[in-house]
């Protein structure tokens, strides 16, 4: 069965500023002004952490609810960071996850592996294949 899922990406004319269609929604895509942009939208890379951030905390949910844990709202922050190395420009994600409830020792150890099974956070690390064409 072909899962297939799309987001159509239009990059307009207008300096950075694109335009994307997911099912039924629309969303905007841009840069800040100091890069070139008009700060229309957020930027590839703040999506990119929004969608870790927000499959992270709904894989979080949907297992505490299989467990039949109260955890309350869950927070996740992720940062983009980076520094110079010898080899360059290093970067990498680091999440911060949070719960309003108070959870186990037991159970942080089970969420925070959890965590790392998101089908989002799994394409990152760089277990989905990208296949390119032009046409």
């Amino acid at each position: 069965m072909d899962k297939t899922k799309k987001a159509a990406v239009v990059l307009s004319n207008k300096n950075y500023l694109a335009e994307v269609k997911t099912r039924n929604h629309y969303l905007t895509i841009d840069e800040p002004v100091a890069s070139g942009g008009d700060d229309n939208g957020p930027t590839p890379v703040e999506y990119l952490l929004t969608a870790i951030g927000g499959c992270v905390s709904i894989t979080l949910r949907m297992y505490a609810e299989r467990k039949g844990w109260d955890v309350g709202k869950i927070t996740v922050n992720v940062y983009q960071k980076e520094k110079q190395t010898s080899e360059g420009i290093k970067k990498w994600l680091e999440e911060e996850i949070s719960f309003e409830k108070e959870i186990t020792e037991d159970q942080r150890k089970r969420l925070q592996i959890i965590a790392g099974k998101c089908p989002v956070a799994k394409m990152v690390k760089g277990e989905t294949e990208i296949k390119s064409s032009i046409q």
